[in-house]
C-alpha cells in the first residue's frame, strides 16, 4: 500500500557507487525510491493512530509491485479484519466483507484520511509519483538523525496532479534513506512531517522500520507506522492485484 503501506524500485543499497557530488538531485531520489520499494514487496505493518483522548492500532499485510501496484489486507482489529485495499493504476478500490461489497473510491473520498490516520487516500494514490512528478533540486546539506544529509526541494510539475504545492526531503547522503520529509500546500504552509527511524534489517537491504507522520496543525495527532517484516523482489505477476483477488488474499 503505501509507503505506509508501507510503504516499500531498486534492488540493492548504493553506499559507495558513486561519489555525492557527482550526483543530480533527481538521481538521488531515484536511488531513495529504488531502494525502499523494490522490484516488488511483501510487508507486514502495524498503524498506530495516536489521538488526543483515543489511540487505535490496526495490523496488515501488503503486496506491491512496481509504482502501478499495491494490495493490503487488514489483519486487526476483529471490525476492520478481512478489508482489502487495492491501488491498480490510477484507481483504488476496497473490498467490504462485511456488507459484500467492491468500492471504487471517488475523488471526493481522496482527502479523507486513510483508516483514520494521517494519510490520506491520496496520499497513498500518488505516492509513486515523487520521481516523476516533480521538478527536484538540492537546496543544502544537513545532519538529521546524526545522518549527514542532502536536503531536496520536490516542486510540482506544472501538469502534474499531486496534492502538495511542495515537498522537501532530506536524504542520507551514505544510504539514501528518506529520513525526514515536510509537505507544504499551495500557499507554502507547512502542513505535515513525516520522521524515520530505527534502521533495521530487511533481507538484502537496511531500512528504517518506525515512520512517524505528525500533522502541523493538531496538536496530539500523529500516526506511527512500523514494518515488523518485508521480503524485497518477490514473484508476484500483476493479475494478482484484482478485484477477484482482492476477495481471496489473506
Amino acid at each position: 500500500m503505501s509507503r505506509i503501506f508501507i510503504v516499500i524500485t531498486g534492488l540493492i543499497l548504493f553506499p559507495a557507487l558513486n561519489n555525492a557530488q557527482n550526483l543530480t538531485a533527481k538521481e538521488i531520489m531515484i536511488k531513495a525510491d529504488n531502494l525502499q520499494r523494490g522490484k516488488s514487496n511483501k510487508s507486514q505493518m502495524t498503524m498506530q493512530i495516536i489521538r488526543p483522548k483515543w489511540t487505535r492500532t490496526i495490523s496488515m499485510k501488503s503486496w506491491s509491485k512496481g509504482k502501478d501496484y499495491s494490495m493490503t489486507y487488514i489483519l486487526a482489529p476483529a471490525k476492520d479484519k478481512g478489508q482489502v485495499f487495492m491501488k491498480r493504476k490510477n484507481e483504488m478500490w476496497n473490498w467490504v466483507p462485511t456488507i459484500n461489497r467492491m468500492i471504487k473510491l471517488p475523488p471526493s473520498m481522496m482527502s479523507q484520511g486513510w483508516m483514520g490516520s494521517d494519510y490520506s487516500n491520496d496520499d497513498i494514490l500518488k505516492e509513486s509519483s515523487i520521481v516523476v512528478d516533480y521538478e527536484h533540486k538540492i537546496i543544502g546539506e544537513e545532519k538529521v538523525s546524526d545522518l549527514d544529509c542532502y536536503k531536496i526541494e520536490m516542486i510540482p510539475k506544472e501538469d502534474a496532479a499531486v496534492t502538495w504545492g511542495k515537498v522537501i526531503k532530506w536524504i542520507s547522503k551514505k544510504e539514501y534513506w528518506q529520513i525526514k520529509t515536510e509537505y507544504y500546500d499551495e500557499d507554502d504552509e507547512l502542513i505535515r512531517t513525516e520522521i524515520a527511524s530505527e534502521i533495521k534489517n530487511f533481507g538484502d537491504r537496511r531500512l528504517p522500520s518506525k515512520l512517524e507522520i505528525i500533522p502541523a496543525d493538531k496538536p496530539g495527532h500523529k500516526t506511527l507506522v512500523r514494518i515488523n517484516s518485508a521480503t524485497f523482489n518477490i514473484n508476484i505477476d500483476e493479475n494478482f492485484f484484482s478485484q477477484q483477488n482482492m476477495k481471496r488474499v489473506r
